[in-house]
């Protein structure tokens, strides 16, 4: 899984680099790495099969024998690979979860942004761009919800302002596009959706490095990619 990790962090390192390349006003400290909440997980043995334990399958009887430790001093013993399960709870650890909590504040502004799009945009392009915002990030909110209420954690953090989050923007900028009609509002919005994005991107490629969840790494790693795909986008599409 490291290796794998350390690929899928390569190549969206690679591709944020490129996309981000010259000077970033993005806003928010670094943050820091953190311990593991929880340890690695072990693999345990299971009791011998009941009666009960299904049959084995033609399947299963292709599956090599699992080397199962003795205890000190007793030999490793092998068996069968249906016999022995992964009977820890899943990893993840405190990156993971802030990743997922400031994602979804993330891609609510985003939401938030997308909608003004429908009555002030001029560009056909620009208010296709904005619904296909929201109908990929809308949904996004709702996996990541369901993490933390599969983990039993909080959506919210006290007292924290979302606003010094990469690529966050302010209340006041949101007004300003809020007021911005016609092709002002499509070059602004368009300049304001770009440096949200590259936050996200800065925010997916930290917690790849980092993270230990692999539902979470999926989803950074589908953030970064789709994301810096719509930088792209973006600046083709912006007004000079």
């Amino acid at each position: 899984m490291t290796a794998r990790r350390g690929r899928l962090l390569a190549v969206v390192t690679s591709v944020a680099v490129v996309l981000t390349a010259g000077a970033l006003a993005l806003r928010g400290g670094t943050e820091d790495a953190v311990a593991p909440d929880s340890a690695p997980a072990a693999v345990t043995a299971d009791p011998a099969p009941t009666a009960a334990d299904p049959a084995p399958t033609a399947q299963d009887a292709d599956v090599p024998p699992v080397i199962v430790p003795g205890r000190p001093g007793e030999e490793a013993a092998e068996r069968d690979a249906a016999e022995v399960r992964d009977d820890s709870s899943p990893r993840y650890n405190s990156l993971d979860t802030w990743f997922v909590r400031m994602m979804i504040s993330h891609h609510q502004q985003a939401l938030e942004m997308a909608g003004l799009a429908t009555d002030r945009a001029a560009a056909a392009q620009v208010r296709a761009l904005a619904e296909r915002i929201r109908a990929s990030q809308g949904p996004e909110i709702g996996v990541l919800r369901a993490w933390l209420t599969a983990r039993g954690l909080a959506g919210e953090v006290d007292g924290h302002d979302h606003t010094t989050m990469r690529g966050m923007h302010s209340p006041e900028a949101m007004r300003r596009l809020a007021d911005a009609r016609g092709a002002d509002f499509d070059r602004l919005f368009l300049q304001m959706m770009t440096e949200h994005h590259e936050g996200a991107v800065v925010m997916a490629t930290d917690v790849l490095k980092v993270g230990l969840d692999l539902t979470v790494e999926q989803f950074a790693t589908s953030v970064a990619t789709e994301q810096a795909v719509e930088i792209a986008r973006m600046r083709d599409i912006l007004p000079t």
